[in-house]
Formats: structure tokens, sequence, C-alpha cells
């Protein structure tokens, strides 16, 4: 992960600490998940070997950290202190002590179960909160910086998507796990760090959202459905893309146009102070209107910044106002079990001049020869 300024760091702690007083929370810690790197720069390994960041309401941050793994560390005074511990001593009583009076503690999702459940035992009369309360204000609004990186990594994903269309990427005669290991390779090729994944579903196979690319070889006249992102310069791209190999049969070319207006609509949707379920609620209208709403099975969208999922989440019921420096997934899609399914999706940035879609990839369906 490429690190920003120290003051980079140290502005999201002191705004880490206005959101604490405004909970009542004494203390927030974080373990493994992206909470750490937001804050540190530092991504811990998911070890057996605790690595805990504490930061106080008042008072400096420290770093618990195995001493192995100490020399990982870039070390920011003005941020945190590091603590390293030996393979002999007790973390978790470390832990306990480095936390000392606070009452009300805010946890890190990605805490292990293992490492929370034994401090508990040490604290019996501590309050337990979620980090989400604390951290989520803050991750899910971007800066400057951090959308000019989703930018970059959106465009590089474009990059891949454009050379699906131009039929680069053969497809027929392949297993659609090849095809996905090749998609795969060519994020890394234009710039990215790794692939978070690389889903590509043929024919009935486009039908379930989730699929895993196997042995089922691509043949011709039927859709494709590509969906792939990766991290660069620790933000991730996502961005989903179907082609069509050979002639478009009627009834796959009326719901990809469907399916096109209804992505528009949603990215249209995204002003600032729109529930994030306006969002949902513009691309499923759409939908629900051509008869195909029992087949978009999915909330429309999620947050993207350090992770692919994250806050906020474009889905009915979530009623959290659009924000600038909000940064989504709006993706639509259209399955029918056993026949064929369809998906678009762009990343988008909320701005006061309005949506900004940091995908620019041709959105039909594009016909390729295979």
């Amino acid at each position: 992960m490429k690190l920003a300024a120290e003051s980079v760091y140290v502005d999201r702690l002191a705004r880490v600490r206005k959101e604490m007083s405004a909970r009542g929370v004494d203390s927030l810690i974080l373990s493994v998940g992206h909470d750490l790197p937001y804050l540190t720069g530092y991504q811990a390994m998911p070890l057996e070997r605790l690595t805990l960041l504490v930061v106080p309401r008042e008072g400096d941050a420290t770093m618990l950290i195995p001493r192995l793994e100490a020399p990982r560390v870039v070390e920011m005074p003005s941020v945190f202190s590091l603590l390293p511990w030996n393979e002999t001593d007790d973390p978790i009583a470390i832990a306990h002590r480095v936390l000392g009076s606070a009452t009300t503690v805010a946890v890190g999702d990605r805490m292990w179960s293992r490492f929370l459940v034994d401090l508990i035992a040490h604290r019996p009369s501590t309050v337990w909160a979620r980090s989400v309360t604390v951290m989520e204000p803050l991750r899910s609004r971007k800066d400057a910086a951090e959308i000019a990186v989703l930018a970059a990594a959106g465009a590089a994903a474009d990059r891949v998507a454009a050379q699906l269309h131009s039929g680069e990427i053969r497809l027929v005669g392949r297993t659609e796990a090849d095809v996905s290991a090749d998609i795969g390779a060519r994020l890394i090729a234009e710039g990215h760090d790794k692939v978070n994944f690389a889903i590509v579903a043929a024919g009935e196979n486009a039908a379930s959202p989730h699929h895993h690319a196997g042995s089922r070889v691509i043949r011709g006249g039927e859709i494709v459905l590509c969906d792939f992102g990766g991290t660069m310069d620790g933000y991730c791209s996502d961005i989903t893309r179907c082609v069509h190999i050979g002639e478009v049969p009627a009834d796959i070319a009326e719901a990809y146009a469907v399916l096109h207006e209804a992505q528009s609509a949603g990215v249209r949707a995204g002003t600032i102070g729109t529930p994030c379920e306006g969002v949902d609620a513009a691309a499923r209208s759409v939908i629900d209107a051509a008869g195909y709403g029992e087949w978009f099975v999915h909330r429309t969208g999620h947050g993207i910044g350090m992770e692919e999922h994250e806050d906020p989440y474009m889905v009915r019921g979530n009623a959290t106002p659009i924000e600038p420096g909000h940064a989504y997934s709006v993706e639509p899609g259209i399955y029918i079990p056993g026949k064929w399914g369809m998906r678009l999706e762009d990343i988008v940035v909320a701005t006061t001049d309005g949506p900004r879609a940091l995908n620019a990839a041709n959105h039909d369906l594009v016909v390729v020869a295979g």
C-alpha cells in the first residue's frame, strides 16, 4: 500500500477523536482490516499473533505489534508509538494495560473473536461498541487524493474492458477460468497491484451473480458477463461489462436495453442529499416497470474505497443521505435462471456538481466474434 504523507494520518486521527467525543467512546481498538491502514498506513497480516492499534480519545495512540513484524511498520511518531511484544509476552494483558481506565471501547469489525473474547475477560465492566460508528462517517467520505486514486484504478479497469470489447480477449473455445486469469493478468499489466476478483460467466452461468469461473467452455451465440476489479495504490476498481458472441437474440437485446436504462437512472439519482436507497429505487423502478423485477435479486450498489465492499450501500432501507465524496457502485442486473444473466456496473463519486462516473468504457452490449 502506498503511504500518504504523515500529515494525512494526523488529520485523520484528529477527525476520529472528534467522532469518538461525539459518540462517547473512550478508546478505539483496531486490528486486521482496512481501518488500521486508513489511520496508520500499516496493513496487518492476518496472523495468530495480535496486532492492535489503541487510540484513546485523549493522549497518544499506541500500536501493539509482534516484534518480528515491527520492521514492516513505517514509524510515524506524530501518529502512533510502536510497542513491540515478544513471543513469551501476553499481548492481551498488554492491551488491557494500554487501555487503562477506558470504560467505553469501540472495536474494529475485523478483530478476531479469539482476541476480543480474551480481552473482555480482563475487562468485565467495559462497555463495548463497534468501530463502524466512529470510522464509517470518515472512511465513506473520500477526499480529493482518494478520489484521484479511485479514478486512476477505474481508468485502468476501463482499458481492460476496452480490450474485451475489441475482441482482443479471445472467448470461444476457452474456459471461463482461462479467460478470468487472462483478465486478471491484464489488470496487473494496466497498473493494478493485485486482482481482487474476475468473474467470467457464460450463457446460463451468467444467471448466478457471483458465479465462480470454472471449466465451462465458452461457446458462440451466448452472452458473457465479466465483472472484475483489483487494488491499485491501496484503492479498488470494480466494473462489469457484458458482450455477446455473434448476433444478439431479441429477448436478450430487449432485456439489455432495460438494464442500460436502469443503470443510467441509478447513476443520475446519486445527487447530494438523496437517500442511498433512492439510487436503488431509481434503477429498480425501471426494471420493475419492464416486468423483470423478479429477476433483479441484489442491491443496486455498494461503497468502494480501500475495500471492494464498504459503506455506503445502495439498498432499500438505507436512508443515509448521499454526501460529497461518497464512492459507490451502480450495478443493476437481470438474471433468468437456466438461461442467461446480465449486469452493468460503474463506480460513481458524489460531487456538488452531480454524480461523477469513474468508468467510461462502452455501456452497450457489444457484439464480438469470439
